[in-house]
């Protein structure tokens, strides 16, 4: 089976729209799916939503997803100084106050984790397990740099054994580790990249026992429109600036800098 892997979309709508677009371009993808995390920080949360809906993309909730469905206080986003806290606490709000009782509601509905079987459920396996940031709690962040034992730690509390692919984003950075046969796998970001490319980012999944392979997919898209969007809207000017410089802003402008969902 060959998997497309979409997260943290962010409701950045013209970067999702280009990827979908190039997912259809490509031969041979039997099914896509999203990792949660459809809104916040850019101004389409609904047309997001409904994108995804519309296309029959199956996914999860993200941590944005579940606080604000579910009206908590904050929506679980790691901070590193208050600046970065009160411009989350703006996005958030700003969300809340714009999705549509709809689109609240589905956000709400989006199950923690999907589990697939790419060679049926007669077989036993191996297993693509789907989640938003760890199979704990979806506002754990899975880092590359966590030590083997994080990981294997994960894989147990997962279920996971050698020859399983155990998906995630949150993070909004690609990678690919293998521990002890367990593939995890960070599908990276469609609409907040962090490692310096403005491309929106996903991943496609190749699952053929026993071989399992990820190729991470660079798209571009109107970035210009995203930003000109966001500077048009309520929401602050520094999510602009994020996206233009891939989530890599120079010093001066990083202090102020709005973190990760």
């Amino acid at each position: 089976m060959r998997y497309a892997r979409i997260s943290d979309s962010h409701a950045n709508l013209p970067a999702l729209d280009a990827v979908l677009a190039d997912i259809a371009a490509r031969a041979g993808i039997d099914a896509t799916y999203h990792l949660g995390d459809l809104v916040g920080y850019a101004p389409w949360p609904n047309e997001t939503v409904t994108r995804l809906r519309d296309a029959k993309i199956a996914g999860i909730a993200g941590n944005y997803d579940s606080t604000v469905g579910l009206d908590y206080k904050h929506c679980g986003c790691k901070y590193e100084d208050p600046h970065q806290a009160e411009l989350a606490h703006l996005s958030f709000e700003w969300t809340k106050a714009h999705v549509s009782p709809e689109v609240k509601s589905f956000l709400a509905s989006l199950p923690f984790r999907l589990d697939l079987r790419p060679l049926g459920g007669h077989m036993s396996g191996p297993a693509v397990m789907l989640v938003h940031g760890a199979p704990t709690l979806n506002t754990l962040y899975l880092t590359e740099d966590r030590p083997d034992t994080f990981f294997t730690r994960m894989a147990e509390i997962a279920g996971a054994k050698a020859g399983d692919v155990l998906c995630f984003g949150h993070t909004h950075l690609p990678w690919h580790r293998t521990i002890e046969g367990v593939h995890f796998v960070n599908t990276g970001s469609v609409g907040r990249p962090k490692d310096g490319d403005w491309r929106a980012g996903y991943v496609i999944l190749d699952v053929d026992k026993p071989a399992v392979s990820a190729e991470f997919v660079r798209v571009e898209y109107d970035v210009d429109a995203a930003v000109q969007a966001i500077r048009a809207s309520e929401l602050p000017n520094e999510f602009a600036d994020y996206l233009l410089a891939g989530g890599r802003l120079a010093p001066a402008a990083s202090d102020q800098d709005g973190e990760t969902g």
